[in-house]
């Protein structure tokens, strides 16, 4: 009888290796700027108590993290 070679063909896909795509990559840096912006209105030692800094940059701050995690959850489009 006749002998047959198997052949294997690696698969290689064809996009890259990446996780996300690039939207996805661009939202997280917003994020991530967004989050120091907050860090950044905290900053200083004038006035402990004001405004913005027991306020408007915490609210800032978990604005960003919310960026953040709607850049990990975003799915790709199918094409």
């Amino acid at each position: 009888m006749g002998t047959s070679k198997k052949t294997t063909e690696k698969s290689t896909p064809s996009n890259s290796t990446f996780i996300f795509e690039k939207q996805n990559y661009m939202l997280m840096i917003i994020g991530l700027v967004v989050v120091v912006l907050g860090f950044v209105l905290m900053y200083g030692t004038e006035d402990i108590y004001d405004f913005r800094k027991t306020t408007l940059a915490p609210v800032v701050v978990v604005l960003g993290f919310l960026i953040e995690i709607v850049a990990i959850m975003k799915k790709p489009k199918s094409a």
